[in-house]
């Protein structure tokens, strides 16, 4: 059985989006969030498609599609929400982060 978190969601936006770009790849509707150390701001949000999750990710799940963060990115992430946005500036995965104290302006990048 799956144990979900409070800790993380996921916007229906993105995940109709993660759905539609797995069943295009052939790949499970299950998106990745990590932070990496790096970018413009100090840390750097890191998105990729992963074929499970791991026993000490956080899940959360929206119409059946899947948001997994590893422990550790966790502490960085709590709270967060990921959405999909469509903009003039193009369609991007957006991370509303409350525990970011700032982040750059292309939104791929915070500090704390």
């Amino acid at each position: 059985m799956i144990a979900l978190s409070s800790d993380i969601s996921l916007s229906p936006s993105a995940a109709e989006r993660v759905a539609a770009i797995a069943a295009k790849q052939g790949h499970p509707a299950i998106l990745r969030l990590s932070v990496d150390g790096g970018g413009c701001s100090g840390f750097q949000y890191r998105f990729g498609f992963a074929d499970a999750a791991d026993d000490d990710d956080a899940i959360a799940e929206t119409d059946g599609v899947r948001l997994v963060v590893d422990s550790v990115s966790l502490d960085l992430v709590r709270g967060a929400q990921v959405t999909y946005v469509e903009s003039l500036g193009g369609a991007a995965f957006r991370v509303e982060n409350p525990v970011a104290a700032s982040g750059c302006g292309c939104g791929s990048s915070f500090s704390i």
